[in-house]
């Protein structure tokens, strides 16, 4: 089934903030509308709906071959859940970090990198110990393999203890994803926040699955599993159901098995194929890939997770009471968005997340 034409009306929200997750401003202080926004715009956009992205914020550590047989390696500020925060700020959506940050140098850097991307910081964890480090390298293709130094790193360091308080009514969807859903003690702090707040927010999830970091299978096919049940969407590339059941595995198959378990969308990508959605109550459809050059991958499926979401909130889905409602052309015109997202991220070295303005420039392309 081929997409209807995207129809893209971006909101008035500010490009720019004008307030912190710390400090108010007064009106004095709000540039004019000849320079950033105007009162009102700002005060339109502290009172949309704020998704809370929920997992781990980390150090990427790219390495490559250097001269005499040496190595080359720079360092860049990354996580799955840091980037789908951050994306959903680029494309001009409140969100807000709820994960353990570490007090050494990366931990001050992920801080300022978040606020600076305008990511509320209210629902942070701070933790003393050590950042978690992942060291990337791509093939030829560009897609990237990670292995991970976390054990015991801030980013494990949240637990049910920690957990934020009461959520403010504006938060309308929490999102999980990456070995943050499926490492203790984190992943049994965030599927008690989960539990808690399933019957009044959506909750989205990406496996993003890392062996490496999860290499019993079973295990993780049970915390996964817990997720499942109360999920409302659920986004995994087909590499990760193939390192979870198996290369043969069926995605079909897989889907519907998941629909028996509770989410009433499932989004699967293909790479430079697209991606393929399904409604639980029937209906799948797939959209094509985008013609680009490929720089690498990095960050690609994190862009698309945050697009869909940002898409539907801008559609007035991303509620409990509409998602279960969405047809199958309105989710078309939302996987075509994100697909054209991701695109705009793989022409691009690193998770370098496009702007609202420029997936509105590409649609159609």
């Amino acid at each position: 089934m081929e997409p209807a034409p995207v129809r893209w009306a971006p909101r008035a929200y500010p490009s720019s903030p004008v307030f912190s997750s710390t400090r108010m401003y007064s009106s004095k202080e709000i540039p004019s509308a000849e320079g950033n926004r105007s009162l009102a715009q700002v005060s339109q956009w502290k009172l949309s709906p704020m998704i809370l992205v929920c997992g781990e914020a980390l150090a990427d550590l790219f390495v490559d071959e250097g001269p005499d047989s040496g190595l080359t390696a720079r360092v860049t500020l990354g996580g799955s859940p840091l980037n789908v925060a951050i994306g959903l700020a680029r494309l001009e959506e409140r969100a807000a970090f709820c994960g353990g940050i570490s007090s050494d140098r990366f931990g001050v850097a992920l801080r300022r990198r978040l606020e600076s991307e305008r990511v509320v910081l209210d629902y942070v964890i701070n933790s003393d110990r050590l950042t978690t480090i992942s060291i990337v390298t791509t093939d030829s293709s560009g897609q990237p393999n990670y292995s991970f130094h976390g054990e015991g790193k801030a980013d494990r360091d949240v637990g049910i203890d920690t957990l934020p308080g009461s959520l403010p009514a504006d938060v309308c969807a929490l999102t999980f994803g990456s070995y943050t859903l499926a490492v203790a003690p984190v992943a049994d702090a965030y599927l008690a926040l989960a539990r808690r707040e399933a019957a009044h927010r959506v909750i989205s999830v990406d496996p993003n699955l890392r062996p490496t970091v999860t290499p019993n299978l079973e295990d993780w096919k049970r915390r996964f599993g817990a997720f499942l049940s109360i999920a409302d969407i659920v986004k995994a590339s087909e590499e990760d159901i193939a390192v979870a059941y198996g290369e043969d595995a069926d995605i079909d198959e897989v889907v519907a098995g998941w629909f028996a378990s509770g989410p009433s969308i499932v989004l699967v990508t293909h790479g430079g194929n697209g991606a393929t959605g399904y409604l639980k109550r029937g209906g799948k459809f797939s959209v094509p890939g985008k013609p680009i050059s490929v720089i690498d991958t990095v960050g690609a499926g994190d862009t698309f997770h945050a697009a869909i979401l940002s898409y539907l909130n801008n559609s007035g889905k991303l509620s409990k009471e509409r998602i279960a409602d969405l047809t199958a052309p309105e989710l078309a015109r939302a996987i075509d968005f994100a697909v054209t997202a991701a695109a705009i991220t793989c022409s691009r070295q690193g998770a370098d997340l496009p702007t609202k303005a420029e997936v509105a420039s590409r649609i159609g392309q």
